[in-house]
C-alpha cells in the first residue's frame, strides 16, 4: 500500500526544494523507513531490496540490474514521447518500435527461451520482471501487436500480469496512472519549465 503525491504546482516543488526535502533539487522523492531517498535508480534498488526482488546472491543481483539498465534505456523513450513535438510523436514511435523489436526484445526472448525459467532472473520475482513489464505494457499502448513475433514475452508477459499484487495494480481503479495526456503535459511544463 502506497499514497502518491503529484506536484501541481511550481510552489509545491519550490517548497519542497526549499525545505531541503530533495537532495539533489529534484523529484522524484519517496519517503519509506524514516528517509526520503530521491534518485530513480536509488529507490528502485532500495524497494527492490526491502521487498527481496533483487536477487538471492551478487550474481543475480548483477543481472537483474543490467537488465533494468537496458530496459530503462527503452521505458525512458516512451516516458519522454508525450513531450515532444506532435510532428515527432509518430516518428519516435516508429524508432521505439524499431529499437524494441530489434535491439532489446530479441535479447529477452534469448533469455526466457534459454533458460527455461519463469521468470528473466532465477526462480521469482525480480525488479527486472516489473519493469519489462512495466516497458512491454507502455510499448503496447502504441503499438498493440509488438510482441507478435515474441512467442516467449507473450507468455511472460500474461504471466507476470497475473502475479496477484501486480494483477490488482492493473485492475481498473487502482492507483496505475492512465498515459499521459496533453493536461499531464502541460502541468509538467508548468512545474518544471524555467
Amino acid at each position: 500500500m502506497f499514497d502518491e503525491e503529484f506536484l501541481e504546482t511550481r510552489e509545491q516543488l519550490h517548497k519542497l526544494q526549499k525545505g531541503k526535502h530533495l537532495l539533489f533539487q529534484q523529484v522524484p522523492m519517496v519517503e519509506i523507513d524514516g528517509m526520503k531517498l530521491v534518485q530513480t535508480r536509488s529507490i528502485l534498488h532500495y524497494i527492490a531490496e526491502k521487498y527481496h526482488l533483487f536477487g538471492s546472491d551478487l550474481k543475480e543481483k548483477t543481472l537483474i540490474d543490467m537488465y533494468v539498465e537496458g530496459t530503462l534505456d527503452l521505458l525512458e523513450m516512451i516516458i519522454t514521447h508525450p513531450f515532444l513535438k506532435p510532428e515527432d510523436q509518430q516518428k519516435e514511435v516508429v524508432s521505439m518500435t524499431q529499437k524494441a523489436v530489434i535491439r532489446y526484445f530479441p535479447v529477452f526472448e534469448k533469455i526466457l527461451r534459454d533458460h527455461g525459467q519463469k521468470f528473466l532472473v532465477g526462480n521469482q520475482l525480480s525488479l527486472a520482471d516489473v519493469i519489462l513489464l512495466q516497458t512491454i505494457l507502455a510499448l503496447e499502448e502504441k503499438v498493440p501487436n509488438i510482441l507478435a513475433a515474441f512467442p516467449h514475452l507473450q507468455e511472460f508477459t500474461v504471466k507476470i500480469s497475473n502475479v496477484p499484487t501486480i494483477k490488482k495494480f492493473l485492475e481498473p481503479g487502482s492507483k496505475k496512472k492512465p498515459p499521459p495526456d496533453d493536461v499531464y503535459v502541460r502541468t509538467v511544463y508548468t512545474i518544471f519549465a524555467p
